[in-house]
């Protein structure tokens, strides 16, 4: 039996995966410990797990910055380096030690790129990394880089070496950035525990003690590009659905919802994005109705499910039970949720918001599952063509059964634990 400590921080999309992976290990007989964010400690408690906080939690945070909850994620949505700069940065040192006290009898870490924590930690009790990457564009390829905000300069699918040339070029460029702004601060936190500087850039290079990378997503949103590394293995996505953790019962309002009606669409923002909506909600109403359909909208907000004539508001239902329900699924594009639409085999159409939301819908739209609408462009008239476009499309709606075929046979919380456990071996 080995100790596996699997580490995370960021959302429900961030966390559900390393939950299912920890499940998995346990029921391979080993012992298991998240090290997570306050947040999700009695989420993964009730998963039947062991947890422990190594950062604070949200409401935490919002008192540290001085704002609200939907300030904090108007911020996040608006600046690509608040992430980095403000909140997973000055967390650094305190992480690193409470870490670092968990790790003491540990046998492997397993970890996403963004618990920065986990590196030190495995360099300093020389323990096997498997470093888990759970967005496609994490792999930061030369050959198929992000299609997203910030990367709109590199040659996306470049045809020929000098293309290949000039995205390694701007790899270096951002390093060299990455460095310049957060190297001290890493270093330092390095010093505290015994390790010399580095010279790595945090998220674009990958930490010595990595001897895993597992790429946990399904081969639907593509296969792993030729520059991947050597070590590197695509997995599936490691599916958890639960908003307490337990296993939850459908509200009986919801249940009776989608049994009483056609298909309806679904519209959703996750467990973050969701907590600056915007106009997304109400545009979605007058657009369904204008469409004649049925909607359930996922608001994130507290309460009970309330009905408003052919609309249904609840604040969280699972993923898994209501979206193959769904005539079409519109939702922001983080990996968790594209991963249960894809699960789910409906046509999907994606407006991103932030970070790998973008390039997760460019690989729906490539594989022929979803359409894209920009989020400054998602009001009611505009969203009647797309999703009507999508509800009509015959050659869609067989690309999203196939993919759901395909994430069928795939069960990454499995194949990922096998891996990590082989570095104990």
């Amino acid at each position: 039996m080995a100790h596996v400590v699997l580490v995370t921080i960021g959302s429900l999309g961030d966390l559900h995966p390393f939950i299912a992976i920890g499940r998995s290990l346990t029921a391979q007989g080993h012992r298991v410990t998240l090290a997570i964010p306050e947040d999700g400690v009695v989420k993964a408690r009730a998963a039947g797990l062991n947890a422990e906080a190594i950062l604070p939690g949200h409401m935490a945070l919002c008192h540290r910055l001085g704002m609200n909850p939907t300030e904090l994620a108007g911020r996040v949505l608006a600046d690509s380096r608040f992430v980095l700069d403000e909140i997973l940065m000055p967390s650094l040192s305190a992480s690193v030690a409470a870490l670092d006290a968990l790790g003491a009898d540990a046998d492997v870490l397993g970890s996403s790129i963004f618990a920065f924590a986990s590196e030190i930690v495995a360099e300093k009790r020389r323990l096997p990394l498997a470093t888990v990457l759970l967005q496609p564009m994490t792999l930061f390829s030369i050959w198929q880089p992000p299609v997203a905000p910030h990367f709109g300069m590199m040659r996306h699918l470049p045809r020929t070496g000098l293309g290949r040339s000039w995205n390694r070029t701007i790899y270096a460029l951002a390093r060299m950035a990455l460095r310049k702004r957060h190297s001290k601060r890493i270093d330092a936190v390095r010093r505290e525990h015994g390790l010399a500087a580095n010279k790595a850039a945090p998220l674009l290079d990958r930490n010595a003690a990595a001897q895993a990378i597992l790429c946990c997503w399904s081969s639907t949103l593509g296969v792993l590009p030729p520059d991947s590394p050597d070590n590197a293995a695509l997995t599936g996505f490691p599916f958890f659905d639960s908003e307490s953790g337990a296993a939850d019962m459908l509200a009986p309002e919801i249940a009776d919802f989608l049994r009483d009606g056609d298909p309806p669409l679904i519209f959703t923002l996750g467990s973050f994005a969701v907590g600056s909506p915007g106009p997304f909600y109400h545009e979605a109403v007058i657009a369904s109705r204008m469409l004649g359909k049925r909607a359930l909208m996922l608001t994130g907000q507290p309460g009970t499910p309330r009905r408003d004539g052919d609309c249904l508001y609840v604040g969280y239902a699972p993923h898994s039970a209501v979206f193959p329900h769904a005539a079409a699924i519109i939702h922001h594009g983080g990996v968790g949720t594209t991963g249960q639409a894809l699960r789910a085999g409906a046509p999907q159409i994606v407006v991103p918001h932030f970070g790998d939301q973008f390039d997760n819908a460019a690989r729906l739209q490539s594989a022929g599952i979803g359409l894209t609408i920009p989020r400054e462009r998602f009001e009611a008239n505009h969203a009647v063509d797309v999703i009507s476009s999508v509800l009509m499309s015959g050659r869609m709606k067989c690309a999203a059964k196939r993919a759901a075929e395909v994430v069928a046979q795939e069960d990454g919380a499995v194949k990922a634990a096998r891996q990590i456990i082989s570095l104990c071996e």
